[in-house]
């Protein structure tokens, strides 16, 4: 007689909390006033790391690629988000993740 009993238990427990954890609201996004998405500063790090295993020669040209790559991701970021001026020139160096100079 325990197991009907567990039973009706265990569904009124469902019953109960189902429509308590259909209420709780979703975590809350940052709100981001201006639209524009922040992209972590880790694309020299990338270039950095995918050419890790070069030397000489190899390992600067694949690094300007790389890096006239992210650039060119981040404009397109840039222009997509109308982001124009001094400000897009800020945006770039920020997204790709240095201070414009490229060092080896």
């Amino acid at each position: 007689m325990k197991l009907p009993s567990a039973a009706l238990a265990a569904s009124l427990v469902c019953l109960i909390v189902a429509p308590v954890l259909a209420q709780t609201p979703p975590p809350a996004a940052p709100a981001n006033p201006t639209g524009t998405v922040p992209v972590p500063a880790t694309r020299r790090v990338t270039c950095l790391a995918s050419t890790q295993s070069l030397k000489g020669q190899d390992k600067r040209d694949q690094m300007q690629l790389c890096m006239a790559q992210a650039r060119l991701d981040c404009l397109k970021q840039a222009i997509d988000q109308k982001v124009v001026g001094e400000p897009r020139k800020t945006f770039i160096k920020t997204c790709v993740g240095s201070d414009g100079t490229e060092q080896q």
